[in-house]
This record gives structure tokens, sequence and C-alpha cells, in this order.
């Protein structure tokens, strides 16, 4: 737990890639269900403290147009901890990548070689790094943010 702990406390300090001129921070957090008072219950986000196997974390990467100028053609790349499997974005409109980066697609095109040398489909469990395309022009100043999913191996 120490090092899956460590690993997520190193993502967050590590900046994930991007295209200039965005200026970027990334957040993790644990999604955890609470029981109220009342008996109901209420799904919350927390800094990890400690994070077992099984925990749903929820990353946030925040995004700046740093520049003076509208941006545009503009990518955000960011690595899944190895400790963390990946589970999807908010959105749905990631590239994806099974191979440290080497090649994109979405998960649906993406192959994972076996041990006997074939093929099988990719798995989320098996994404490297995610990526965004920013399709859209960026005014000088406009931030936004990107989130993805994962679970604690």
């Amino acid at each position: 737990m120490i090092k899956i702990l460590s690993a997520l406390i190193a993502f967050c300090l590590a900046a994930p890639a991007f295209s200039a001129p965005l200026e970027l921070a990334s957040e993790v957090f644990v999604e955890r269900v609470q029981k109220r008072a009342d008996g109901s219950t209420a799904t919350v986000l927390e800094a990890p403290k400690l994070v077992v196997p099984g925990d749903q974390l929820v990353f946030v990467v925040r995004y700046k147009n740093a520049s003076a100028q509208p941006a545009s053609k503009l990518s955000v790349t960011n690595p899944i901890p190895r400790a963390v499997a990946f589970s999807g974005t908010a959105d749905g409109t990631e590239i994806v990548s099974v191979d440290g980066g080497k090649n994109w697609g979405t998960l649906a095109q993406l192959k994972v070689p076996k041990a006997d040398g074939a093929f099988r489909q990719a798995l989320p469990s098996d994404v490297t790094h995610v990526k965004w395309n920013l399709n859209q022009t960026l005014a000088a100043g406009s931030a936004g943010k990107l989130v993805f999913r994962g679970v604690v191996r």
C-alpha cells in the first residue's frame, strides 16, 4: 500500500506531457462512499491518504492557455501509474496507448501481444497512457480540465 501511495504522489508531482503553451496541474482523488447520519450515502472525493487494491481513483488534469494568443491543435498526454488500472475518461474522447506511447488509438483499435506471439484485444487494464486532442481553439487565458478514472491494482 505504501508503494501505491508513493506512485500516486509521484503522479501528482510529475507533469503530464503537453503541447505548448499549456500550463498543467495534476491532482488525484479517492472516491469513497460515506454513510450520512440519516442512513443515506454520498459519494465523495478525498485526498489519498491510504489506498488499497480496488479503490476507485479520479485523476484531474487542469490546463490553461498561458500565452497571450489563442492556441489550437493542442494535446495533453498523461501516463497511467503502474499501480493503477485505467477505467476510462469522463467524456470518453480519449485516445490511449497500451505500449508506452508508441502507438495510439481507441481501445477497440488496439491489440496486445500474447506469450505465444498471437494478439488479443486490448483491455482497459492494458492502458499505459491516455491522450486528449483539444479540437478547439483555446483563447488566451482560457482553462479547462480533463478527468480520467482508475482502480488501484
